[in-house]
């Protein structure tokens, strides 16, 4: 089986009540950030929820690792500012096995 790794983020202490996920004050530098993973070929799909409220996620590749899936999730500048908080979870790919 093989496992990867999910972020689940969600609004954290510093998230502005009322305002939506793409107007949240530093979000531009949470798209940056996980833009670099993407293009390092890390992670290859996520985003924001969409009933704006509740966050979004963050899938990441076979063959990275949890340590370094929690590396980029805590240092996303968002979490570091509090305006997101986040948690790793495994996660099996069940329709990837469907295809091999």
């Amino acid at each position: 089986m093989q496992v990867q790794f999910v972020v689940f983020h969600r609004p954290g202490p510093a998230w502005v009540a009322g305002v939506p996920f793409r107007e949240q004050p530093g979000l531009q530098a949470h798209v940056d950030h996980y833009r670099v993973q993407a293009a390092a070929g890390k992670s290859f799909g996520g985003g924001p929820f969409l009933d704006e409220t509740s966050g979004g996620m963050m899938v990441f590749r076979v063959g990275v690792s949890r340590e370094d899936v929690e590396a980029v999730a805590s240092s996303d500048p968002t979490v570091m500012s509090g305006l997101l908080l986040f948690e790793v979870r495994p996660w099996f790919n069940a329709h990837a096995a469907f295809a091999s």
